[in-house]
């Protein structure tokens, strides 16, 4: 993986950066695949209890951020999403690690999370030591009729 080229830091997200984080969303995932989220459901989800937004800032730019939402013992990384621009600079392992050690100093003993088939992020989340789970078939539904299955992968961490 390559390093980042410019510094970046990670703040805790809000409501105040969803329009940020919907262009991110846009621009990373675009609607070839079915994955983004709508601006409601993520405005939804924000204020509900063991829900996290990271964003990724370079300057006042926000260029990457996660969702994630810790229930009991367990976290789910819900969404990962770094600019295209800036793919294979490191920013989305930075998330990812971040996400995991948030999770563990929490108590959480499993993380998980659902990818589609294909996406070239899949190589991230298996070198950081998540493994496939499972498998659900025709998850994800494009615009155009197609359908992708979805990925589970997950981690026990342990404190």
């Amino acid at each position: 993986m390559a390093t980042i080229e410019h510094p970046v830091c990670l703040r805790p997200g809000d409501s105040s950066d969803l329009d940020a984080v919907m262009k991110v969303m846009t621009e990373a995932f675009g609607d070839r695949y079915g994955e983004a989220w709508t601006r409601s459901q993520c405005a939804g989800i924000l204020p509900m209890l063991g829900v996290s937004l990271v964003v990724a800032r370079e300057g006042e730019n926000i260029v990457g951020f996660s969702l994630s939402r810790s229930v009991a013992d367990e976290s789910e990384l819900l969404l990962l999403a770094v600019l295209p621009s800036r793919h294979r600079e490191g920013i989305g392992g930075l998330l990812l690690d971040n996400f995991v050690e948030r999770s563990r100093s929490a108590g959480v003993t499993r993380v998980h999370l659902e990818v589609r088939d294909g996406n070239p992020a899949i190589e991230m989340y298996r070198t950081a030591g998540f493994r496939p789970v499972g498998r659900r078939r025709n998850y994800y539904h494009a615009p155009d009729g197609r359908r992708f299955d979805a990925l589970t992968f997950a981690q026990d961490v342990f404190s």
